[in-house]
């Protein structure tokens, strides 16, 4: 059952191959969510598929190799060579293949959220045992996008990275 179950699904997905269209589409989507731009987009990433199934809002990226991106001076994120994840406007659930190191202790990512508590926007990564950081959206919003594409904090004043920066543990 399961099997059937997985290939109506894979009957409904779109799906496409290399680099540079994978990155179109998937900016598209993130914009369409309301999602940063720069949230998965690094040019370090080298993006082999993306796949999205939008009846379930499953999203899929096959990278080249797993990556290693530094956020902040004391935050890595490492991104699998699968990277998938159910999405829906304002947020990511579901998230695998995605993790982060701060303070030499590595945790898997689960759950993305962009939200207007303060007046730029914040965006709130969550792990499986409910630690949670926030970040001001504008860390992930490129200078050209930053008006005008649907994210909330993608005003031009909204450049400080450490506004609004919290801590939750």
């Amino acid at each position: 059952m399961a099997l059937a179950k997985d290939s109506l699904i894979m009957s409904q997905a779109e799906v496409y191959h290399g680099d540079d269209t994978c990155r179109e589409k998937l900016s598209l989507l993130l914009s369409e969510l309301g999602l940063p731009a720069r949230l998965v987009t690094s040019p370090d990433l080298s993006l082999e598929e993306y796949g999205f199934v939008k009846a379930i809002g499953l999203v899929w990226l096959k990278l080249r190799n797993r990556t290693e991106r530094r956020i902040l001076n004391n935050i890595v994120v490492s991104y699998d060579t699968v990277v998938s994840a159910y999405v829906e406007p304002g947020k990511v659930r579901r998230l695998t293949g995605v993790r982060a190191k701060e303070f030499l202790i590595w945790m898997k990512l689960t759950e993305i959220q962009v939200g207007k508590d303060d007046g730029f926007g914040s965006i709130t990564f969550k792990t499986p045992i409910g630690i949670s950081r926030s970040f001001p959206v504008s860390m992930f919003v490129d200078d050209d996008d930053r008006v005008g594409r649907g994210c909330p904090g993608n005003d031009a004043s909204a450049t400080s990275p450490m506004v609004g920066v919290d801590a939750r543990i």
